[in-house]
């Protein structure tokens, strides 16, 4: 089984940067995608970034150019470095991993508030 812990949510201001990081343990195959997901109140969960094992990326269209995603292959982390908030980046951030042939896992998720 596979266990991912989030850490570094918090509240923030408009304009603030806040960094999130993610570290996975368990059956980890090294040929994964490691990523972040948000999810609002009242709307579906979405991707903001993802990684694969490879270092390609993938971000969503309302993050790119203000957040940055990596990943370290050797410790199965997965950092998400968030610049330019605004307050509808508010959302519960989880932390994603795929792997081949299995269903994907979850962190916990941790609250990213941006307000005045």
């Amino acid at each position: 089984q596979v266990q991912l812990v989030e850490s570094g949510g918090g509240l923030v201001q408009p304009g603030g940067s806040l960094r999130l990081s993610c570290a996975a343990s368990g059956n980890i195959f090294r040929l994964n995608t490691m990523g972040w997901y948000r999810q609002a109140p009242g709307k579906q969960r979405e991707l903001v970034a993802e990684v694969t094992s490879g270092l390609r990326i993938n971000y969503a269209d309302s993050v790119k150019d203000r957040f940055t995603i990596s990943r370290d292959n050797a410790k199965n982390t997965v950092d998400l470095q968030m610049n330019s908030l605004k307050p509808e980046d508010t959302a519960v951030y989880y932390c994603n991993l795929r792997l081949p042939d299995t269903v994907p896992y979850w962190g916990q998720g941790t609250q990213v508030t941006v307000s005045s």
